[in-house]
């Protein structure tokens, strides 16, 4: 039997492989996207998000109160620094509050 090559890559290495094979780093970048959101804006924002969505470079982000909508669109480009640098990459290049 064939020895493995990979025997003593770390599991990052093996998983981030993984990934690449499989072309599913857009579908984790969403769902990252979606928990920096969360964790950055509180429950004050989440209460009023009704859904997070991530197309290409673009973050869509529905509120139900256009009061706040108004209000975060004052800082569109703090909030995608802050996004970009929670998830570890620029990710982010437009937000469209909706």
């Amino acid at each position: 039997m064939a020895k493995r090559n990979n025997d003593h890559l770390p599991i990052s290495d093996i998983i981030k492989e993984f990934v690449d094979a499989n072309r599913l780093q857009n579908g984790l970048d969403k769902v990252n996207v979606q928990d920096a959101w969360a964790k950055m804006m509180g429950n004050g924002v989440n209460n009023y998000t009704t859904a997070v969505q991530l197309e290409r470079d673009t973050l869509y982000v529905q509120l139900s109160s256009s009061v706040l909508r108004e209000e975060l669109s004052y800082g569109k480009e703090k909030i995608i620094s802050m996004l970009n640098e929670s998830i570890g990459k620029d990710v982010i290049k437009k937000l469209v509050l909706r």
